[in-house]
């Protein structure tokens, strides 16, 4: 008789865990996607991708045009030097020098600021009475305003400021008034 009960509760033992068994497969095939979700899912990773794709030649080449672009940053940087050299000279040549001389030594400056500006170079317009604007001017100093109506505003410019294809390379230095 016991091994009778043992028996039956050996096979009962069994038919949960053949019920348990397929709950379980049950709940196996209807967490696994059919191949529409699959299809679906392998799409939308495709279109990112694409997306992306696209966003990274946008960029690239977005970063090319700007490096082409700015490419002779450094060089104009470095003749802006020689420019306001010139421009020295000119003034000095103006007070004390030979007409002949004056008008040589201008003829040379202006080509040479003309091959500048073909490249992209272009001088700020700033002049005494003006704003002033920290987005393109370098306060060197404060004075006393010699109106009431240049307070906080630029009373002299010391040097001329300059842009390379609207970007600014070099502030104009400029004397604002208290």
């Amino acid at each position: 008789m016991e091994n009778q009960d043992i028996n039956e509760e050996s096979i009962n033992n069994q038919e949960d865990n053949t019920i348990q068994n397929e709950a379980t497969s049950q709940d196996n095939v209807t967490t696994t996607p059919s191949a529409e979700e699959l299809l679906a899912e392998e799409k939308d990773r495709y279109i990112r991708l694409y997306a992306e794709f696209e966003n990274y030649k946008k960029r690239t080449s977005k970063e090319k045009m700007e490096f082409f672009q700015y490419a002779n940053q450094d060089m104009m940087v470095s003749m802006l030097g020689v420019l306001d050299d010139f421009e020295r000279a000119l003034k000095e040549i103006a007070k004390n020098g030979n007409p002949t001389d004056l008008q040589g030594v201008e003829l040379i400056y202006q080509k040479f600021k003309n091959k500048l500006t073909e490249k992209g170079l272009k001088a700020m317009e700033v002049k005494a009475g003006d704003s002033f604007n920290v987005d393109f001017h370098e306060a060197i100093t404060q004075i006393p305003a010699p109106s009431e109506d240049l307070k906080g505003k630029i009373v002299d410019v010391i040097e001329t400021g300059y842009t390379l294809s609207d970007k600014v390379i070099r502030f104009a230095k400029v004397v604002t008034g208290n």
